[in-house]
C-alpha cells in the first residue's frame, strides 16, 4: 500500500515538473516570438533609412550637365575658388561633396561641405551642406557634432524643406544618448508639426517602437 502510495506520489510530482517545464517552454518560445518581431521591425526600420539615404543623395545631385557646366573634379582633385560670388566655384565645390559623399569619401565630403559653408550663401545648397554634415558626422558616431549641424540647419533655415528631417535626425540623437523623454518629445513634434513629411512617418514609426 505504501508502495503504491510512493509511485502514485511519484507520478504526481513528475506531471507537475513536466507542466512547470512545459509552462517555461512556452514562456520561451513567446519570448522569442517577441524578438524575431523585434528584429523583423528594426531591419525594416534600418532598409527604409538606407532608401531615404540614397534618395536624398540623388535629390541633392545637379542634373542639369551642359556646355557651360564645371568639371565636376579636376585631374588633381582640387577645386578653382575665384570668390563666394563665383557660381562656377560654388558648383564645382557643392558638386565635388556629392560626389565624395557618393562614393563615401567622408573625409574629403566633409572637407568640401564645410568649404562651401564657410565661403558661399546659396539659400538652397547651404542648409543642404549643413544637412549632410549631421548626416555624416550622424553616421560616425559623432553626436555632438551631428546635433550641432542640425541644429544650425533648424534654426537657419526653419522653411527649409530639409528641415523637418533635421528635426527628426536630433531625436535620433537623443535616442542613441538614451534620452527617450527627450527623443519621444522631439518624435511628437515632428509628427505633430510637419503632419504630411516623410520625416513624420519615420518619427511615428520611432514612437510605435519605442512603446
Amino acid at each position: 500500500m505504501i508502495k503504491q502510495k510512493i509511485i502514485l506520489l511519484f507520478l504526481f510530482l513528475s506531471s507537475v515538473i513536466n507542466a512547470e517545464d512545459n509552462v517555461e517552454v512556452d514562456l520561451l518560445f513567446l519570448k522569442i516570438q517577441e524578438l524575431e518581431i523585434e528584429i523583423a521591425e528594426l531591419r525594416n526600420l534600418l532598409e527604409s533609412q538606407n532608401y531615404l539615404i540614397q534618395k536624398l543623395i540623388q535629390e541633392s545631385s545637379i542634373d542639369n550637365k551642359n556646355d557651360n557646366s564645371p568639371d565636376v573634379i579636376a585631374s588633381n582633385n582640387t577645386v578653382r575658388f575665384e570668390g563666394t560670388d563665383d557660381i562656377k566655384s560654388e558648383e564645382e565645390v557643392y558638386q565635388l561633396a556629392i560626389k565624395s559623399l557618393q562614393s563615401q569619401d567622408f573625409e574629403k565630403a566633409v572637407s568640401m561641405f564645410k568649404f562651401f559653408v564657410e565661403n558661399f550663401k546659396d539659400e538652397e545648397k547651404l542648409p543642404l551642406s549643413y544637412f549632410w554634415l549631421g548626416e555624416i558626422a550622424l553616421i560616425q558616431n559623432d553626436l555632438e557634432v551631428s546635433n550641432e549641424y542640425f541644429l544650425a540647419l533648424v534654426t537657419l533655415f526653419p522653411s527649409h524643406y530639409r528641415t523637418p528631417l533635421a528635426h527628426k535626425k536630433i531625436g535620433d540623437i537623443f535616442l542613441k544618448n538614451n534620452n527617450l523623454q527627450k527623443a519621444k518629445s522631439k518624435y511628437n513634434f515632428v509628427v505633430r508639426e510637419y503632419p504630411d513629411d516623410t520625416a513624420s512617418s519615420l518619427a511615428l514609426q520611432l514612437l510605435k517602437n519605442m512603446e
